[in-house]
Formats: C-alpha cells, structure tokens, sequence
C-alpha cells in the first residue's frame, strides 16, 4: 500500500476530473494532470459498476496500490493522476502490465 502523501486527495481527484487529460486501455483509465509540483500523487478508483461489494472494491485498489508501488519513482515529477477500473481483474500480472503501457505513453 502506497502512504497517504502519495496518493492523490479528494480536491486533487475532483480538479483531475474537470481539467485532467486522459489515457486508456482495456481494464484501467488513467487520468492525470501536470503541475509544478515535485511530488507525484496517484490513487485508484474503484467504482459500484465494476464490483458491487465494498470488499471486492477495496481488493483491487489494494492490488493497484501493490503494483504501482514497483513503478512510482518512474512517473515524472509533478504528475497527479488517477487509476480508474473498467473491469474486475483477478489477474495481477494483467494489471502490471497495462500501468507498464500506461507509464510507457506518459514518457
């Protein structure tokens, strides 16, 4: 699990959401914005539509979160984003690699 300073916020989602850029692939949306910042803030969105129990929503956060840890220090500095879930994933492998793609197209 990534520390809370390294997450983005609810004022940093919702700025992400109105002015932010986005990137696609089969099971994850990215969304991000740049500012001048040094540090990066990501988090991951789980919504009702992709698992209905809470449990199943917090497993896959809790899984982005182990994944994304391998790769943060790759993002560029003062980036802001967030990981949002089109599908329920069991397959950690599947999702390393698509934040792998991810990664690849923001550099």
């Amino acid at each position: 699990m990534l520390p809370k300073e390294k997450r983005a916020d609810k004022k940093d989602i919702d700025l992400l959401f109105k002015q932010g850029k986005f990137l696609i692939s089969p099971n994850l949306t990215f969304k991000y914005l740049k500012n001048n910042n040094k540090e990066v803030k990501i988090s991951f969105i789980a919504p009702k539509s992709v698992a209905k129990l809470a449990v199943k929503r917090n497993l896959l956060r809790r899984r982005g979160y182990s994944v994304l840890g391998k790769y943060l220090d790759q993002f560029p500095s003062g980036l802001v984003g967030a990981f949002v879930f089109k599908k329920y994933q069991e397959d950690i492998s599947i999702l390393e690699n698509e934040i792998k793609t991810i990664l690849a197209k923001i550099n």
